[in-house]
């Protein structure tokens, strides 16, 4: 995408929602880590249902370090991989207050360092608790950017580095919750609802938009549309009378047969 497209992008991706907030739910930067961290392969609505006990109980790394494994594993059973979660919160907690005076850093390096901090993660903190201009790319984020072509990259990593580079500026803070909104609420996975995008003439991902299917649209060729097309084109072969059912034509001498 070009440079004035982009710039057109988030002008229309501001309008559309001007206070982008996280959905995560989260008093200090403590918090905010804690709850990045449990949002892996999990929806930010299961993390919200379980922070606050969470959170009543360990406010703070010093007393989060000091819970059993059990007791945080009891806490946050409901969400995905949360013996692995549980694991991690209790040592990044240790590794905040023996390494960082219990204060959540600001370096990706040092938030990379801890416990079950990867990239993403140290992003989502860094733009949120910091206001750093950083870009987390998420499997929404992902396939926005697959779709309207604002980078190149073809890895989520690829993608997160290359983002902040063509992004104007004064869009950059506030860039990852408009993209992050875009891929939840418009452009889905499966049927996105193209009609309402408001980067609908700039993308360059030009699907079919049928007539009586409403918002929804599908990407012409895709495999769904390419497997119905095999499954139409195996009725009509089957529909063909075989050679052999064919009645031969003759013409003066019935002995010579005519190729058909």
């Amino acid at each position: 995408m070009k440079k004035p497209d982009i710039a057109e992008l988030f002008r229309r991706l501001r309008e559309k929602w001007p206070d982008p907030r996280p959905t995560l739910a989260f008093r200090n930067n403590f918090e905010l880590l804690c709850a990045v961290l449990l949002s892996a392969q999990t929806t930010d609505t299961a993390v919200n249902r379980v922070t606050p006990e969470l959170f009543r109980v360990a406010p703070d790394p010093e007393s989060m370090r000091l819970l059993d494994n059990a007791e945080i594993e009891r806490i946050i059973a409901s969400i995905g991989l949360y013996r692995n979660k549980a694991r991690h919160l209790r040592a990044l907690s240790e590794a905040l207050v023996t390494r960082f005076n219990g204060e959540v850093p600001e370096s990706e390096a040092d938030l990379v360092s801890l416990p079950g901090v990867g990239i993403k993660t140290a992003r989502v903190v860094r733009n949120i608790a910091f206001g750093q201009g950083t870009v987390a790319v998420d499997t929404h984020i992902f396939r926005v950017n697959s779709r309207l072509g604002l980078v190149s990259g073809k890895t989520p990593e690829a993608v997160s580095s290359e983002l902040p580079a063509v992004i104007p500026p004064e869009f950059l803070h506030d860039a990852h919750h408009w993209l992050i909104y875009l891929g939840r609420h418009i452009c889905r996975a499966r049927s996105p609802l193209c009609r309402e995008c408001p980067a609908q003439d700039l993308c360059r991902w030009k699907p079919a938009l049928p007539e009586a299917s409403g918002n929804a649209c599908s990407k012409a060729g895709t495999p769904g549309t390419q497997r119905q097309k095999g499954e139409s084109s195996k009725r009509m072969k089957s529909a063909r009378p075989a050679a052999s059912q064919v009645p031969r034509r003759c013409s003066g001498n019935e002995n010579r047969e005519e190729r058909l």
